[in-house]
């Protein structure tokens, strides 16, 4: 493993600290005040800069996240709040969403909440608010490579309905600059059921500022119907923020790479970081940007997804590929990767 530039063995590491948690490791621990009171939290370092907190109850989100002790995530108002506080209906997981680097939305509906073969869906699914069970912890070797984990899995269901199964793994090499996320959902009931995923990461200051700017390699991009066409072409802008924002959306089709992931930087002049969000293509065909410039909602969304946003009913029409069949299992990955800018 790399530490401070340098090469280390484990028996290296053990020879130099009491513990190796001195460096590098995973605390299991929980939040106490307010409406966070009971969440079981993991608390992940990997001795490269990466330190994170990883929201066992709440799907196996990421919370806060600061890299080399810089912020990276937005925070808003509605706390990660306990999955108690929940309610399923309309716009009301907003009221339970705290923002933080990474928010699982689906299983069942992604985007706008509606009415879908008899049935309500509330805003982004239920995901975000499901407690995962057997969680584990540690390290292993991955391709050669000491590497921290969190996983667990999470179910969606209920008698007479759907069955499905989440099990996610988070990882991050020992010194690496990397935090990989790696989903597989199975399909555990007995009928065909679609699967809408989507992966909500949120870009909070000094990483977006009026100076950041998105890149990418060149790609189609289409607004979404409520988002002015003549935006599009200033998609990778950023202002200060603004009274009276009105939230944008963008759709991008961007190419893979020859090892199938396609990506995003963030680069942040302020912060003096590069951040890479990166999404296996095959899985994942779009990525969806979410730009909020206003006032006390100062974010960007980057959010590789399966689907649009338009809600269950206008992406079962059009996503027929989101279907998983009885007893399926779909494997989905995503890579955040932070590097100190050159320029």
């Amino acid at each position: 493993m790399k530490l401070f530039g340098r090469d280390y063995s484990w028996r290296d590491v053990e020879r130099y600290s009491g513990r190796t948690e001195q460096l590098f490791g995973v605390r299991l621990t929980e939040l106490s005040d307010g409406r966070e009171r009971g969440v079981r939290i993991a608390e992940l370092r990997n001795g490269g800069g990466w330190n994170l907190t990883v929201l066992l109850d709440r799907g196996l989100d990421l919370g806060n996240a600061d890299f080399r002790g810089v912020p990276l995530p937005f925070l808003c108002p509605g706390e990660f709040a306990a999955p108690a506080f929940f309610t399923d209906r309309g716009l009301e997981w907003l009221r339970n969403w705290g923002g933080g680097l990474l928010t699982g939305c689906g299983l069942r509906n992604v985007g706008s909440p509606g009415e879908a073969d008899g049935e309500s869906f509330s805003l982004h699914g239920r995901l975000s608010n499901i407690p995962a069970r057997e969680v584990r912890t540690g390290h292993c070797q991955v391709a050669g490579q000491e590497t921290l984990y969190v996983e667990g899995s999470m179910r969606e269901a209920r008698m007479f309905g759907e069955n499905l199964l989440l099990t996610r793994r988070i990882s991050t090499p020992i010194g690496g600059d990397a935090v990989m996320v790696e989903d597989t959902v199975t399909n555990a009931g007995f009928k065909p059921e679609p699967v809408f995923l989507l992966y909500h990461t949120n870009w909070g200051f000094p990483m977006v500022h009026e100076n950041s700017r998105l890149e990418a390699v060149s790609h189609p991009v289409q607004a979404h119907h409520a988002t002015p066409a003549a935006e599009v072409g200033k998609w990778m802008e950023m202002q200060p923020p603004t009274p009276g924002y009105a939230e944008q959306v963008f759709y991008h089709d961007i190419p893979a790479s020859p090892d199938g992931f396609a990506a995003m930087t963030l680069h942040s002049p302020l912060a003096g970081l590069r951040a890479e969000v990166a999404w296996r293509k095959k899985e994942l065909p779009l990525l969806v940007q979410w730009k909020m410039l206003g006032q006390g909602a100062y974010v960007i969304g980057l959010e590789p997804s399966n689907c649009r946003v338009e809600g269950r009913a206008a992406e079962l029409a059009a996503q027929p590929h989101c279907v998983l069949a009885p007893g399926e299992t779909r494997s989905f990955a995503l890579r955040l990767r932070i590097w100190v800018a050159s320029d």
